[in-house]
């Protein structure tokens, strides 16, 4: 794995101080690597390390998440409409017409309606791949139940190692990482309260996501619309994408044209941390193929 480094940047897109980490050159063919629902763009430094000999990888933080700022709005614009507005603007403003597109959870629903363009049509056609990382355009509505349930109310320690437990405890189902790599995770997810506690580094009120736009992850229409290469990567134990639904995923929109690769990937739920070698060869693999395809090779 290359040893390259990340470099840390803000913009303003749709209203908003947005963060987000960069990696490779920047005349490299572009992956946007998306987080999940309560986590931050460090998420994806294994896989963005992977990539950055060959491509430039933009990891943002969601507003509401990590470094970037807090919605004003949080009922209106925590959802998926207005996560596509600003995907848009955060591609428009770094001058990037073409992205492959890694999403992990959250981030692939992003990429999804980005990638369909019935958000922003502005999208149409600048999504080049798209990776789903245990993520579907339908989700179970018990394991939706569970995440906000936690994700509503994050709890609060009187120290960091405290709070590093909650997120082995809680983030179990990512499989296998290294001491140093939860180390790095509780570090890039941990903020201090007033009061001197710490507790995890995102927006509480981002779970009104759930509340004012139930059937936000229902997302059928905007998958139909992809024509596109997509790889759907379904951890083999997840509670959020049931096999029910991959296979539904397979006879239709991007499946149906046969443009789906679909992996289940062993030892994980939801979802996959993105890093050990066998789950970052599935998605460069793919990437490389789908920018292969891309340039006429």
């Amino acid at each position: 794995m290359n040893t390259a480094t990340p470099t840390s940047h803000y913009l303003r897109c749709a209203g908003y101080e947005v963060h987000y980490t960069e990696w490779g050159a920047a005349d490299a063919p572009v992956v946007i690597a998306w987080h999940g629902l309560a986590r931050t763009g460090r998420d994806m430094d294994e896989l963005a390390q992977h990539l950055s000999p060959r491509y430039r990888v933009i990891c943002p933080d969601t507003p509401g998440r990590g470094l970037s700022q807090w919605s004003r709005k949080p009922a209106e614009e925590y959802c998926l409409r207005f996560y596509a507005r600003l995907a848009a603007d955060l591609l428009d403003a770094l001058k990037i017409e073409r992205v492959h597109w890694v999403g992990t959870s959250m981030g692939g629903a992003i990429g999804t309606v980005c990638a369909s363009g019935l958000f922003e049509p502005q999208l149409q056609g600048r999504i080049q791949s798209l990776t789903l990382n245990d993520n579907a355009p339908e989700l179970a509505r018990a394991a939706l139940d569970r995440i906000r349930a936690y994700a509503g109310k994050p709890p609060a320690f009187d120290t960091v190692l405290e709070l590093e437990a909650f997120f082995r405890q809680v983030y179990q189902p990512y499989g296998w990482l290294s001491d140093a790599q939860w180390r790095r995770l509780t570090e890039t997810s941990t903020r201090r309260l007033p009061d001197g506690r710490v507790t995890p580094h995102y927006d509480p009120a981002m779970v009104q996501q759930f509340t004012a736009h139930p059937d936000d992850y229902r997302i059928w229409e905007h998958y139909d619309r992809i024509q596109v290469p997509v790889l759907c990567l379904r951890g083999a134990e997840s509670d959020l994408v049931l096999r029910e639904t991959v296979q539904a995923m397979a006879t239709r929109g991007p499946g149906a044209a046969g443009r789906l690769q679909l992996v289940e990937v062993a030892g994980c739920g939801h979802a996959p941390a993105l890093n050990v070698p066998a789950q970052l060869t599935l998605v460069s693999d793919f990437i490389d193929a789908a920018q292969a395809a891309a340039v006429g090779i």
